[in-house]
Order: C-alpha cells, then sequence, then structure tokens
C-alpha cells in the first residue's frame, strides 16, 4: 500500500502502497523546538605558568556532522516494507465513487506519497477510516487484522455483485472470479488469490507470501519476516532477523540489527527493525465489492509535509501542496476538512497536540497558495487509524506509517 520512503505506496494507498513510518512520539512542543538552556559560572582559575614552560596545546574540538535523514524519519530510521493493499474498487465503478474523485486522481495521484481515493461514511456522514481499504497482511490464518487489531473473517457465503455492470458471482465455497477486460480478481479457495489491472499486479499464495507489482514499484513478503521493496529510485531491504538497508539518490542507511549501524558510512546506534508481518489470505469477492462513496479522500504521507515529530510543513513540500491547492481551485471545491493522525506511539496528549497542529500548518499552507474554499483543521491524533499498529502484540511500523497522516475530505458536492 503508497509506500514511501514516499515510493509509491500512494497505491495503497500508498498508499499502497502504502509506506511503513515510525513514531512520532515525543514530549517536544508539536510547534517548535525548545529554546536551549544558558548557564553561567565563574571564571576558572588557573595557577601561573613558569616562564620557561611552554603552553600545552590543545586539539581543537572535532566538527559535528549533521547526518542526513529520511523525510519524515529521525537520524538511520527509514521506512518499513510497505503492506499490500487491494485497489478500493469503488475507483473501478462510477456509480458509487464520485466522478469528481477519479478526475481529482488523474491531477494529483502522480505525486509520490499523496493518494486520492472515495472517501466512505457511517450513517450520520463522518469519514469512517480504513473503510473500504483491503489490506493485505494477518496471521496466515485465514483472517485479516482490522484497523483496531481486530480479526475480521470475510466469511465463504456465496452472492453476486455488479462493478461497470459486470455481474461478480462467489461460488460459496471461497472461490470466484471476476472479469471485465480490464480488471481480473481470482481468489482460488485455498488462501490464494490474484488482483490484476492495467497499473498493478498483486498475488496472495496463502502461506503468508506474496507480491506486489505497479509500475516500477515491486513489494515481496516472503511470509518469514522478511520482505522488500523498490522503485526504481528506493530500496528498502528487511532480512527478518532486526537487520536491514535502505538506500536512494541521497543517503544509505544500513541496521546490522545488534543495536548499530550507518549512515552513510558514518556509525550510529539503532534500533533493530521489526519483521514484516506475513501477508492474509486473499478475500472472498463479496468483501471486495464497492462501497458508495460520500465524497473524496486526499491523504499525504507525514513525510511528504513534515520533517520527524515536527509541525512546520518542509519548504521542498510547497510545490506538492501547490498542484492541490490548484486543483481544488480549478474544480471549485467550496468546503474541505483537513485532518492529521498520528500512530500510538507517544502520550495521547502529546498525539492530539501534534495532529491538531499538523493539520492547522496544512490549512495555512494551502490558504497561502490561494485556495478559497472554507477549509476546517481538525486533529484526532491515534483516535482513527488505517491499519494496526500492532499484529499479535508485534509492533507493525508498516501499519503506523500508513496512521501518521493528513487527509483533506471534499464531501460530495455538485
Amino acid at each position: 500500500m503508497n509506500i514511501p520512503a514516499r515510493a509509491g505506496i500512494a497505491l495503497l494507498g500508498a498508499g499502497m502502497l502504502a509506506v511503513s513510518l515510525t513514531a512520532c512520539g515525543s514530549a517536544n512542543d508539536a510547534d517548535a523546538d525548545a529554546a536551549p538552556a544558558t548557564t553561567t559560572s565563574a571564571e576558572p582559575v588557573t595557577e601561573a605558568v613558569a616562564e620557561t614552560e611552554a603552553p600545552e596545546e590543545t586539539e581543537a574540538p572535532e566538527e559535528t556532522t549533521t547526518l542526513p535523514t529520511v523525510p519524515g524519519y529521525d537520524v538511520g530510521e527509514f521506512p518499513a516494507v510497505p503492506l499490500f493493499q487491494l485497489p478500493d474498487l469503488s475507483l473501478l465503478d462510477t456509480a458509487s465513487a464520485d466522478g469528481f474523485t477519479l478526475d481529482l486522481r488523474d491531477d494529483v495521484a502522480p505525486i509520490p506519497g499523496v493518494t486520492v481515493s472515495p472517501a466512505h461514511c457511517d450513517e450520520a456522514g463522518t469519514v469512517s477510516a480504513g473503510n473500504g481499504s483491503a489490506y493485505l497482511y494477518g496471521d496466515g490464518s485465514g483472517t485479516f487484522t482490522g484497523p483496531d487489531g481486530a480479526s475480521v473473517n470475510y466469511g465463504d457465503g456465496s452472492g453476486t455483485f455488479t462493478l461497470n455492470g459486470v455481474t461478480v458471482t462467489n461460488y460459496g465455497d471461497g472461490t470466484g472470479v471476476y472479469e471485465d477486460g480490464t480488471v481480473t480478481i481470482t481468489n482460488y479457495g485455498d488462501g490464494s488469490g490474484v488482483y490484476s489491472d492495467a497499473d498493478i499486479i498483486v498475488n496472495i499464495y496463502g502461506d503468508g507470501s506474496g507480491n506486489y507489482t505497479a509500475g516500477a514499484t515491486t513489494i515481496e513478503n516472503y511470509g518469514d519476516g522478511a520482505g522488500n521493496f523498490t522503485d526504481g529510485t528506493v530500496t528498502i531491504v528487511n532480512y527478518g532477523d532486526g537487520s536491514g538497508n535502505y538506500s536512494d539518490d541521497e543517503i544509505t542507511i544500513t541496521n546490522y540489527g545488534d543495536g548499530t549501524g550507518l549512515v552513510n558510512g558514518q556509525a550510529v546506534e539503532l534500533d533493530p527493525i521489526a519483521r514484516v508481518p506475513e501477508l492474509g489470505v486473499f478475500p472472498t469477492l463479496d468483501a471486495l465489492q464497492p462501497i458508495e462513496s460520500c465524497g473524496t479522500l486526499i491523504t499525504f504521507e507525514d513525510g511528504v509535509l513534515f520533517d520527524f515529530d515536527k509541525s512546520d510543513v518542509r519548504a521542498d513540500a510547497a510545490e506538492t501542496l501547490g498542484v492541490v491547492a490548484e486543483a481544488l481551485e480549478t474544480y471549485d471545491v467550496t468546503e474541505a476538512v483537513v485532518s492529521g493522525h498520528t500512530d500510538s506511539i507517544g502520550d495521547d496528549d502529546y498525539n492530539q497536540t501534534l495532529s491538531e497542529a499538523r493539520a492547522a500548518s496544512v490549512v495555512a499552507a494551502l490558504e497561502g497558495a490561494g485556495v478559497t474554499a472554507q477549509l476546517t483543521a481538525e486533529g484526532y491524533g491515534e483516535s482513527q487509524p488505517v491499519a494496526a499498529n500492532e499484529i499479535d502484540g508485534a509492533d507493525n511500523p508498516a501499519g503506523r506509517q500508513l496512521n501518521r497522516r493528513v487527509d483533506i475530505f471534499i464531501p460530495t458536492f455538485s
């Protein structure tokens, strides 16, 4: 799923593809670093030096080098191998997805780390986080883990649904096929299955392993805690034993899994890398039917806009927000809600404050870029995850990176 480094895990949303990002918990204020404390002390008393004694030479202090970081991460940290995500089928169905969503996706979605998808709401009209998404991860037992960490069994009941005038049949034994000339979905009934369209191919083998391809982006999950990701620029490797590496055009990170590592050849202390969660089984076709849309959701991975633990929009994000601002004006959007979200690391108060500050920063940047729509900023902290922060008690960095995000919700309008 949008992934990231900022690699097309925008696909799945994400990003797919979808990038894993780390914790943003800290006791610092969300908007600014604390000013450094200053102290005063008396001048040290020194004994007179004999005239015949040459003054002792002292070595100049070594210059400290600021190590480069992956956007949105602390020194030496990097995104997890992304989760797999099947596309929201509402995007394939003009009856259930607002045509505006499809148009906006063409204008905005090519930006790495930014995805455009149909928004799905509850009966009260509130956006339902994660609704309509199928992240293919779990424990391999025939269930998927939902956004709240609970296991969901999609069942194998028979039934049909219609998409773009094509009737999809689920045979009731876990098998089924959908094909319309562009999209093919096949469930083999043994936990394995395939999704393919003009842009994406997803293979789930039913034993915890699988692969995902979307253009230059490839994700491989070996089902044993190891996996890798590449998009032609960014490469992420997780060996499943706490070690792994990351590289792009500017930075190379090596994590040895023993508490040590290198950033561009310089030694640093690094925590071991969490294992890649094994994939779940392929969902039954009735679980993949499209859900009616209540608007459009633009999602930004936090690394696209913010530095680690910060709420000021980075200068290099101005172009990205400028593209979004131009699209909102082009389509005469009159109102939108900007919401900030975090993962669950850190205390609740800090996560709430950070999410509010980030949402407010995006609103200010969009208004500064010329957006005339009525924009509302809201912060939800960790309360609306779209993926599990943990699976079976183990940390899930790929899920956390999906949860650290800023969403722009545009209600359906005519």
